[in-house]
């Protein structure tokens, strides 16, 4: 039955972005993971709260990201071989300092970020204006968590 009245051929190049961007969130999800274990220093109150605030939000973006792909009627890739060989996020490895780990996360958001208007531009040439309007209100929300993470570290004496 298709529910949604759209063509599940057209809407193919949308859930290859959407599989792209859940891949690129397991990468981003992990590395704010490591930090948030990791994190030491000064600022680690201010850090190890935020990182933790950033993959809670990442775990449900996660999900809406492959209920989505379900709602389109195709599979989310699900192994995390597949996330590796998909994403365009990199793991961060071991990183001590703070300032580094923000600047590995500002990263990690420029290329989600990147990514989400690749969905965007695909969902509209099908127009499929529930997956715009789903990352249209991600991409919102990591633009504006993007720019006080970029704000703090303006803050650090060392700036990269």
């Amino acid at each position: 039955m298709n529910y949604l009245g759209m063509d599940k051929d057209k809407v193919k190049g949308t859930v290859n972005e959407l599989n792209t961007l859940l891949s690129n969130y397991h990468l981003y999800y992990q590395n704010l993971r490591n930090f948030h274990w990791n994190i030491q220093g000064e600022n680690f109150l201010d850090l190890h709260e935020k990182f933790e605030q950033l993959y809670d939000d990442a775990r449900l973006k996660i999900d809406e990201i492959a209920e989505r792909i379900l709602t389109l009627r195709m599979r989310p890739v699900s192994q995390f071989s597949e996330y590796l060989d998909r994403a365009e996020v990199s793991e961060a490895g071991r990183v001590e300092e703070d300032v580094e780990m923000v600047n590995v996360i500002l990263e990690n958001h420029r290329i989600i970020i990147e990514n989400m208007r690749r969905v965007i531009k695909a969902a509209d040439s099908v127009s499929d204006e529930g997956t715009i309007d789903m990352v249209g209100g991600f991409l919102s929300n990591l633009e504006k968590v993007s720019w006080m993470l970029d704000a703090w570290r303006s803050s650090q004496k060392v700036v990269a």
